[in-house]
C-alpha cells in the first residue's frame, strides 16, 4: 500500500515539475540563480510572466514576457532573443561573470544579451507587475537600473512605459512588429515619436514614410480618425529641456483596468482594453493606418484624401492637377497647383490689385504634415492676420490648443467622415475665394 502510494505521489509531482507553465520558486534572476527552460517566474502579483516559450506553429524557443493572469491564450509583449532563436529546448537566461543578462543556448553559446558595463557580484534581474524586465545594480544604495527592457521594446507600448526620443544622444524607443504571428523577429515597418513642435507618431516602411498621427493635442492624435479621449487611461506628453527627452507615457486610472498598443505584421498600430469586469477580451479602440487615405501623402500636395469619393482624392478648392493624365489613371502623386498666383507673390499690380488674398474653410480634416509654428491661445483672427502678413505661410488651424501654420506645400490631407479632425483655412488668390463665397451663398438661398 505504501508503495503504491509513494509511486502515485511520484508520478504527480512528475506531472506537476513537467508542466510547460511551471513556475520555478525564483523571485529574481541573479549570479546564483536562473531560469532554465521550461521554467519560468512571475512579477510580485504575478501579472506578468517571464520565461521560454515557443510562437504559433514554430519549434523555435525563445524568451519573452506575456500577461500571465488574464485568459485568451499567451499574449506576448516582449522578446529578448527575437532575432536569436534557440533551436533545442536546453537554453538559459541567467546573470553571466560580466553582470550582464543572457540568454545561452545548450552549448552555452550567448545569444543575446543586456549589453551593459555592470558589476557581476550585484546584479540583480526582475520582473516587475508593470510588465518591465529590470536589471539592477544592488551595491548602489537606490538599487541603479542599468538596464530595462521598457527601454527596449518589441512591438507593444505599455502603461508606465516612455516612448519617445532623446534628443542630444539621438537614442529612440522603437516599436516593430513581428515578421509573421510564428516569427518574432523584426518586421519591415516601425513605429517612432517625432518629437516636432508638437510630437507625432510616425510609421515607416524600411526608409519611407508609411504614415502619421497628426499632432498630439494633449489628450489624442488629431490625425487619427476615431481616435477619442478615454477618462478611464491618462496619456502625458513630457519634455525634459535639460536631459533632452521627449517621450509620451501613459496610465491607468480605473482598477481592473489593462490597455497596450501593439502593432501587428501589416504596420497597423492599435490601443487594446481589457476590462477584468467587462467581457474578459481584448476591446479594440482604435488603429493606424484604416483605408488607403491613411498612407502618407496619398493624393500629393494640396490633394486630400475621402474615402468615401469616388475617386478618393481630390485638389483643394483654388488648386487643379499637376498633371491631368496622371490623375486620370488613378496616379495622385504628384499632387495639385495654383490655378490662380497669389496677390503676395506678385511683384506688379494685377487685376486684383488691391484685393488680398483670402482663406477657404476645409471641415473635418486631417492637419497636414510639417507644421512650423504652434502658439498656445491666440483667437481665431489673430490665427488668420499672422498668417496673411507672411506669404510663406499656406494654412492655418486653430483649436483648443491654439493657433497651428503651414508653410509651403500641403501633403498628407484627409477629409475625416466619422469623428475628430480639425478646421483647416487653405490660402488663396482673392478671385477664387470671391467663387467660393459665392457658391455658398447660392447654397444657402436654394436651401
Amino acid at each position: 500500500m505504501e508503495t503504491s502510494f509513494t509511486a502515485f505521489l511520484f508520478t504527480i509531482i512528475s506531472l506537476f515539475l513537467g508542466s510547460s507553465d511551471f513556475c520555478f520558486a525564483v523571485e529574481s534572476i541573479s549570479p546564483n540563480k536562473l531560469i532554465r527552460d521550461p521554467d519560468s517566474i512571475t512579477s510580485l502579483n504575478q501579472t506578468f510572466r517571464l520565461g521560454f516559450f515557443s510562437p504559433g506553429n514554430s519549434s523555435n524557443r525563445y524568451v519573452g514576457i506575456w500577461y500571465n493572469s488574464l485568459p485568451r491564450g499567451k499574449l506576448v509583449i516582449w522578446v529578448a532573443n527575437r532575432n536569436s532563436p534557440l533551436t533545442d529546448s536546453l537554453g538559459v537566461l541567467r546573470i553571466i561573470d560580466d553582470g550582464n543578462l543572457v540568454v545561452l543556448d545548450g552549448n552555452e553559446n550567448i545569444v543575446w544579451t543586456t549589453n551593459v558595463s555592470a558589476n557581476a557580484n550585484s546584479s540583480r534581474a526582475e520582473l516587475l507587475d508593470s510588465g518591465n524586465l529590470v536589471l539592477r545594480e544592488t551595491s548602489s544604495s537606490d538599487d541603479k537600473i542599468l538596464w530595462q527592457s521598457f527601454d527596449n521594446p518589441t512591438d507593444t507600448f505599455l502603461p508606465n512605459m516612455r516612448f519617445g526620443v532623446n534628443i542630444k544622444t539621438g537614442k529612440k524607443q522603437v516599436l516593430t512588429p513581428w515578421k509573421t504571428d510564428s516569427d518574432p523577429s523584426k518586421g519591415r515597418f516601425h513605429l517612432e515619436l517625432e518629437p516636432l513642435v508638437i510630437p507625432q507618431l510616425v510609421l515607416w516602411e524600411g526608409s519611407l514614410r508609411h504614415g502619421q498621427s497628426g499632432p498630439w493635442d494633449g489628450t489624442v492624435f488629431i490625425g487619427v480618425e476615431g481616435m477619442y479621449s478615454d477618462p478611464s487611461i491618462g496619456f502625458d506628453r513630457v519634455r525634459d529641456e535639460e536631459e533632452g527627452n521627449v517621450y509620451l507615457t501613459v496610465s491607468y486610472r480605473k482598477k481592473n483596468l489593462y490597455a497596450r498598443y501593439a502593432m501587428n505584421s501589416l504596420g497597423q498600430i492599435s490601443e487594446n482594453i481589457f476590462n477584468v469586469e467587462g467581457e474578459n477580451q481584448w476591446d479594440q479602440a482604435w488603429f493606424m493606418p484604416k483605408t488607403e487615405c491613411d498612407f502618407y501623402d496619398k493624393c500629393g500636395s494640396f490633394g486630400f484624401c475621402n474615402v468615401l469619393s469616388k475617386p478618393i482624392c481630390s485638389c483643394l478648392t483654388g488648386y487643379e492637377p499637376s498633371s491631368s493624365e496622371e490623375w486620370s489613371n488613378g496616379n495622385w502623386s504628384s499632387g495639385c497647383v495654383k490655378q490662380k498666383p497669389l496677390r503676395c507673390e506678385q511683384n506688379n499690380s494685377s487685376s486684383e490689385e488691391g484685393k488680398e488674398d483670402g482663406f477657404l474653410k476645409h471641415e473635418r480634416m486631417k492637419v497636414p504634415d510639417n507644421m512650423v509654428n504652434w502658439v498656445r491661445g491666440k483667437d481665431l483672427e489673430e490665427c488668420e492676420q499672422r498668417c496673411l502678413k507672411n506669404c510663406s505661410c499656406t494654412a492655418y488651424s486653430y483649436g483648443p490648443k491654439g493657433c497651428m501654420w503651414w508653410h509651403g506645400n500641403l501633403i498628407d490631407m484627409q477629409r475625416f467622415n466619422s469623428m475628430g479632425g480639425e478646421d483647416i483655412y487653405v490660402r488663396v488668390a482673392h478671385s477664387e475665394f470671391g467663387m467660393e463665397a459665392m457658391e455658398r451663398r447660392q447654397d444657402r438661398n436654394a436651401n
